[in-house]
Formats: structure tokens, sequence, C-alpha cells
């Protein structure tokens, strides 16, 4: 069982800049792949970043690639995205999730994920 704690969202304008933190409890967090989703109201959920578990191989969905970056610290069970240059159509509440299986196998639905956290709401006005 792993459980996640998303924090970092706000309110910025558009060009700015925010830093997403995920804190995992329990479970090995380090063998874990974890991947940021967002969703805004009346949407499916959407994929936006994974990092494998040793944060050797990162993924990113096409609309953020060059502006947003995702990591982790195994360390302090924590992983990050990091979002720059952010535009109003990334307005959206944030997810955090992980992927406990040990094959590293590239998901981009949320079907591929074991554990969520509850979601941190991003708002960037233009």
């Amino acid at each position: 069982q792993v459980q996640l704690v998303e924090s970092g969202g706000g309110s910025v304008q558009a060009g700015g800049s925010l830093r997403l933190s995920c804190a995992a409890f329990g479970r090995a967090f380090s063998s874990s792949h974890m991947a940021w989703f967002r969703q805004v109201p009346g949407k499916e959920r959407e994929f936006v970043a994974r990092i494998t578990w040793s944060g050797g191989g990162t993924s990113y969905a096409d609309s953020v690639k060059g502006r947003f970056t995702i990591s982790k610290d195994n360390a302090k069970s924590t992983g990050y995205l990091q979002m720059n240059s952010l535009k109003p159509e990334d307005t959206a509440v944030y997810y955090c999730a992980a992927d406990a299986s040990p094959y590293d196998v590239f998901y981009t639905s949320p079907s591929g994920y074991d554990y969520w956290g509850q979601g941190t709401q991003v708002t960037v006005s233009s």
C-alpha cells in the first residue's frame, strides 16, 4: 500500500512557474514508477508525465514537453513536477500516481496505476 499526498498547487499568471510535490507514505516508493495526470471538470483524466522507479527514464505529453520536468527523490520518498511557462490551458486538478508493478511498462492510461493522491488545484490566469 502507498499513500500519496500532493502539494504545491495554487494560482499563477500565464508564463509563471509552480512546483508540485508528491509525498509517499507506506510501501517502498523507491521501487514504484510515478506519473502525474491532470483533470478538468467534464473531461477524462489526462496523462502529463511519467518517470521510472530509478528516475532514469521520463516521458511527457506533447502539450507539456519542454515546459514541465518530472523528477523523483527516492531518499525523500517524494516526487516532483516542475511546471514552467504555464498557460491557461494548464489549469486543472493535478494528481500523482504510482505504478507498483516490477515491469517497466509505459502507461498513459490511469488504469495502469495502482495508487493515487487526492489532487491539487492549479489555476493559470491570462
